[in-house]
This record gives C-alpha cells, structure tokens and sequence, in this order.
C-alpha cells in the first residue's frame, strides 16, 4: 500500500479525479443566492447542472474512442485546458443565458476527465493493487466532495460567481499531466472498424451492462436529491446559509473518503457485488431518513449513511468495469460508463424537478429510494458470482 501513497503517476491521477467534481460540488453552497440573484426559480436551477453534464454524453464516448486511438495524455490535456478557461469565464458571465452557454464549453472539457482519470488507473494497475488504487482514487474523490462545498460555501459569501474562479486550478494541473505523467499507451488498434465492433460486442455482456446500469442509477440518485434538492430543502426549510449547506453536504464525503480506503482490507471480507448491494441499501435508508429530519444538523446522518453507500459503490463498481475491459479498448468501455454518468447527472434533476412540481419535496427522497431498490435488485441479480476473468473470456 506505501508504494501505491508515494506513486507520483497516481498522485497526478488523483488531481485529475478533483478536476472532474469541481465542476459541480464547488458550486452548490451558492444555489440559493443563484436562485435569488439571477431571478430564477427553484424547478430551473438544476439545468445549471444539466447544461453542464449535457456534452458528456455526446463527448464522453469520443473521447474514450480517441483515448484508445491516439493516447491518453493527447486527449486529457487540451480538456484540462478548455475545463479552466471556460469555467473561468463563468465568473465573468452577464446573466444566466451566458452562464448556460459557458457552462456548457466547460462540460465539453469535463467530459474526457472524469473518464480517462479512471482509464489511466486501470492501465497503471492491476488486481488488488488497482482496487486498492480504486479505493484511493474514490477516497481522494470524497475529500474534494467535502472541501469543494466548504471553499464554495466560503466563496459564495462573497459573491455567487465566486466558486467558478477554482477552476483555474486546472491549468497547472495540464502541465503536470502532459510533462510529468509516466503511464502506459495503448498500441495501435489497427482498423478502425473492427476495433468498434469488438468494443460494442464485448459491452453486450450483462456483466457490462450490469455495472453500466448501476453507474446510471447512482448518479441519478446523487444529482438528484443530493446535489439539487438538499440544499433547498435545507434553504427553504431550516434556512440554512450556503456555509452550513455546504458543510452538511460535504460530511458526507468524509465517511465515503474513510470506507472507500479500506477497499484492500474490505475486498478479502466481502466480494464486490455484497458491497455494491449493500451501498444501495445505505442509499434506500438515507433517502427515506432525509425528510424526516428536524433540523439542518439532524441532516448530517442520513447524508452520511448516503456517504458510506458511495464509498462501497464507486471504487468495485469502477474496478470491476476496468477489469474486465481489455486495455486497447478500456477507454471507450470507461467512456460509454462516463456517459452514462452524465445521462444520470442530466436527467436527474428534470426529473426529480417533475416530481418537485407536482408534488411535495418530500417525493424527491422517496422516489430516490425506489431508484435504489432497483439498484439492489441488478447487483443481485447479474453480478452475483462476479469473475473479471471468466468475463473477459466472454468478451
């Protein structure tokens, strides 16, 4: 495990993961005040995150396809570059339509990072040691969720468009990666076609598919209730300031950060579809507790038992899919995973807006929970038994 701290590649690797949730957990402590300055409703406010997410699922899977083509680093660099620019020029957006289209540019650059961060660390590493890695990527992934929120929240006292400015980090961050990063390539393909073919043929196994469907509905869950609605519910019911939405959503991060890092110790207790299944139903409990909560502090709980689901789900459910994906094609498998990512992220909040409209903003929670049942039924039902060998003969 020392090795795997001292890894300079994987430390590198770990600032990229960062790079692909800033985007969004920066900005969630200023959503209330985005609401009441540019004059929006509280149905509207998720396309902030909807226009944001959208060009993931166009992009996602061209850059994993061009990922495998050219090179990792060709790819992940100038998406770096374009993430910082264009949420840089968010703070200086005259009014929400500008903001929209801005935050659309940046979604184009988030796209690739949040797919091929993954990618490079199924390349780097294998067996226990990549679900060790898994494990530390999903735990440094947490620390952001929590610290984002709170600088955000900091930010936000100051102005709304504040938290954008942290994207500039971005550019440094590029230098590192293009300079810096030691990790393997994938050798040439060869026909284009064929590659195509046997990627897609191998992404009809119900493994795949499996680990596809679970991706989806966690991150429908996560941008729904979470990260659109729980800051209204606590604005609007214990009004809470931005620093305290801030601080309640990030504790989530801190449990998600201390389970996730025991993925070593975890993996030789459970298997990898237990603690998928067990996740969903930390997320079925959170869900149904967060309603019933009586103050902003009483949140704190249910939104740590959420926490504890991510920190069982994200690092097997991404470990799994990169062990089964053969490296000449692992991009393009992380790249259909990412933009299923992004279809949860973009429809999450529609539709949870739907159900805010024509019900109460209780509804949200529960109908998050139902999408946790059926999360716990697919785990136990096609990944019981999971072998990444024996699936990967398949392929």
């Amino acid at each position: 495990m020392k090795s795997l701290y001292k890894d300079k590649n994987l430390h590198i690797v770990f600032s990229v993961t960062l790079m692909a949730i800033m985007g969004v957990s920066s900005i969630i402590p200023a959503l209330p005040l985005m609401i009441k300055e540019l004059g929006i409703s509280a149905t509207s406010i998720g396309l902030i995150f909807t226009i944001f997410t959208l060009p993931g699922i166009i992009f996602a899977p061209l850059a994993g396809i061009f990922a495998d083509r050219l090179g990792r680093k060709k790819i992940l660099v100038p998406s770096l570059i374009l993430f910082a620019l264009a949420g840089t020029a968010c703070f200086f957006a005259p009014d929400y339509q500008w903001l929209l289209i801005l935050r659309f540019i940046q979604g184009v650059g988030a796209a690739a990072i949040g797919v091929i961060n993954l990618t490079i660390i199924g390349d780097l590493f294998a067996g226990k040691e990549r679900i060790k890695a898994m494990g530390l990527n999903a735990g440094v992934l947490s620390m952001g969720t929590a610290i984002f929120p709170a600088i955000g929240g900091v930010l936000a006292q100051i102005s709304w468009e504040a938290p954008f400015l942290l994207s500039l980090v971005a550019l440094p961050l590029a230098w590192l990666v293009a300079f810096r990063l030691e990790n393997p390539e994938p050798k040439s393909n060869g026909d284009f076609m064929k590659y195509m073919r046997t990627a897609f043929a191998g992404m009809k196994n119900k493994e795949v598919l499996s680990l596809f469907a679970i991706s989806l509905l966690t991150f429908i869950i996560l941008y729904g209730p979470i990260v659109t609605y729980l800051p209204i519910l606590l604005n609007s019911r214990f009004a809470a300031s931005p620093l305290i939405i801030g601080l309640v959503i990030s504790s989530a991060s801190f449990i998600t950060a201390i389970a996730a890092s025991q993925m070593g110790r975890l993996a030789h207790i459970m298997s990898q579809p237990m603690m998928i299944a067990i996740s969903a139903v930390a997320y079925a409990v959170s869900m149904i507790m967060m309603p019933a909560a009586q103050s902003a502090l009483w949140c704190i709980l249910p939104v740590c038992i959420f926490g504890l689901g991510q920190g069982l789900n994200l690092p097997n459910s991404m470990s799994m899919l990169t062990a089964i994906a053969p490296m000449e094609q692992r991009a393009i498998f992380m790249s259909v995973n990412g933009m299923l990512l992004r279809v949860g992220q973009t429809i999450a909040p529609i539709l949870m807006g739907l159900i805010y409209s024509g019900f109460e903003l209780e509804s949200v929670f529960y109908a998050a929970a139902g999408v946790a049942a059926v999360m716990f039924f697919v785990t136990v039902k096609f990944l019981k038994g999971f072998d990444a060998e024996t699936v990967r003969q398949r392929l």
